[in-house]
């Protein structure tokens, strides 16, 4: 295997760093709150970056989502590229990719997902499909609070600008509790019990309610109420599993960025921050403290990497999509814990900088499914024989 970028991919990641260190800066970061820096995401889009990913694959966007966990840059860039971009490419119709893609490559379409663990939202199949049962997590994560989703069978119409396959139409009713850059999306992808993905468009929500997470996040509730449904192409649980594959390599590699921009603060606040005369950076315990949290940030990114070279190359990549998953959750929250300490009474600050990477670190440890439920479904494949 080889990590090494090529140039598109070094091309893109380098400019990804420049606009992200030009326009999420920590004053632009306060005043953007949880909602998303409009002008950031509009540069972004701008400079193709969202759309470079149909060409650089996952480790690509892994790339460029390193470069935005550095600054914690408040944008829906990991959500709307894995569960839009590549979803859509990889498994919508090509009637929906025609559609979709060109909204999600400029920004005006934003796609986020709710994958929960499978077996709990239960299908109604007849000659017009209809989505009801529970679901229990938030997009992405293994584990949430559980919901009820119900749906009735449709005969109606699908909404303007749709596709109307009869079989690939519903109605979806209930709330799924927290959904991250929703209060951003147009779109969220949701899995039902057969693990079959069906597109919903936000608009058509009975309510999208603002939910506080840990970090920063444009994060709501979302309650259906009869809301009209698109299968993603001929999903299953193929292709399902292929998404929440990609889904925790890419906030791997969030993580890996969010872990490596609180090091650098910490490193950089102990080399003139002084005590008896001399920096912080010159003593053994804080030396140790930082070399541990280099390890444990170059152990996610290359997992990370391992497992979107696995992706890219169509290789079984779900044993490691776990263990990168794992690594970012653990060891990411080692990290963040180790930069905010380093920082001494500053650490404490809310308002400083490196308590950013202390919430998005802590989030996306949540997120990805915390580290024990993680090794636990490792474990499984494990027992299966997965080869990866």
């Amino acid at each position: 295997m080889d990590f090494t970028p090529t140039e598109e991919q070094e091309a893109a990641r380098e400019l990804a760093g420049r606009i992200f260190a030009d326009l999420a800066g920590h004053e632009r970061l306060r005043a953007a709150g949880t909602g998303t820096d409009a002008e950031l995401w509009k540069a972004l889009c701008a400079a193709g970056l969202p759309g470079s990913v149909e060409e650089t694959g996952l480790l690509g966007l892994v790339l460029l989502l390193e470069e935005q966990g550095r600054t914690t840059a408040q944008v829906p860039f990991a959500a709307s590229c894995v569960y839009g971009i590549l979803a859509v490419a990889r498994h919508g119709t090509e009637e929906q990719r025609a559609r979709l893609l060109p909204g999600l490559r400029d920004g005006t379409t934003v796609l986020t997902g709710a994958l929960p663990a499978p077996g709990t939202v239960t299908v109604d199949r007849g000659t017009v499909t209809a989505v009801r049962g529970t679901v229990t997590a938030a997009p992405g994560t293994v584990t949430a609070a559980p919901d009820t989703v119900t749906a009735a069978p449709d005969t109606a119409t699908a909404p303007p600008g749709w596709a109307t396959p009869a079989p690939g139409a519903g109605r979806l009713s209930g709330a799924v509790a927290w959904v991250p850059w929703l209060r951003d999306a147009t779109h969220v992808l949701v899995p039902d019990q057969d693990r079959v993905l069906w597109l919903v468009r936000t608009e058509d929500a009975a309510a999208v309610e603002p939910v506080e997470l840990t970090a920063p996040w444009a994060a709501a509730r979302l309650v259906l109420d009869g809301a009209p449904a698109e299968r993603l192409g001929r999903s299953d649980a193929t292709a399902h599993d292929d998404v929440l594959t990609a889904a925790r390599i890419a906030f791997a590699g969030l993580q890996a960025g969010v872990c490596a921009g609180s090091l650098d603060r910490a490193v950089a606040h102990t080399s003139v921050r002084e005590q008896f005369g001399r920096p912080l950076s010159t003593r053994q315990a804080v030396q140790l403290r930082a070399a541990d949290a280099h390890m444990d940030t170059e152990a996610i990114r290359v997992t990370a990497y391992e497992a979107a070279w696995r992706f890219d190359e169509g290789l079984d990549a779900g044993g490691a999509a776990l263990t990168a998953a794992w690594w970012a959750s653990e060891a990411g929250r080692r990290v963040v814990h180790a930069g905010q300490h380093l920082h001494g009474g500053t650490g404490a600050d809310l308002d400083h900088p490196v308590h950013r990477h202390f919430l998005w670190g802590r989030q996306l440890d949540a997120y990805l499914g915390a580290g024990t439920e993680l090794l636990a479904e490792l474990g499984d494949l494990l027992a299966k024989g997965d080869p990866s």
